[in-house]
């Protein structure tokens, strides 16, 4: 509405910590995407932060690390894009780039998203009529499609129980 304003928010000091520790995480992955995303998100919450918290929290940031992927390596683009196909349930079609180096073309359906070293998609596969886990850092193109799919009745809990 015209002339409406959200108020601002406003964190305590332990929340704002909470959100930098979350940063360096971040900042850690290995998909760009994410990445970028989450720093557009905390520069926009930084920007409201009182001047005194301001202070605080960039000391926290410049002084916290993480030792996972020291190397800032970023190996994947596609975390953002396949948050999005997984939340709407839209199918996604990728290509992937196997352990013996074969190129295949999936049609996928995003179920859940793993981090571990490399992050790992579990989705159903349309070729192979079963669930597989992909790795982002091989999926060498990702097209999200207009088509939907229906939604699998289960928890990722529930998934794991089934199948491992």
């Amino acid at each position: 509405m015209e002339g409406y304003k959200v108020p601002p928010v406003m964190f305590t000091e332990a929340q704002a910590n909470a959100l930098i520790a979350a940063e360096q995480l971040v900042l850690n992955n290995k998909d760009s995407s994410l990445v970028k995303d989450y720093s557009e998100a905390i520069e926009k919450i930084k920007a409201v932060l009182r001047y005194s918290q301001k202070d605080k929290v960039n000391l926290l940031s410049e002084r916290t690390r993480f030792n996972q992927n020291i190397k800032r390596e970023r190996n994947s683009n596609n975390l953002s894009e396949l948050q999005f196909a997984l939340t709407n349930f839209f199918l996604a079609k990728i290509d992937y780039l196997n352990a013996n180096g074969q190129l295949s073309s999936r049609i996928i359906e995003p179920f859940a998203l793993l981090s571990t070293e490399n992050w790992l998609l579990v989705a159903y596969c349309r070729l192979r009529k079963e669930f597989r886990y992909f790795r982002l850092d091989r999926i060498s193109n990702l097209q999200v499609l207009n088509e939907k799919f229906e939604p699998h009745k289960m928890s990722l809990q529930e998934y794991f129980d089934k199948y491992y």
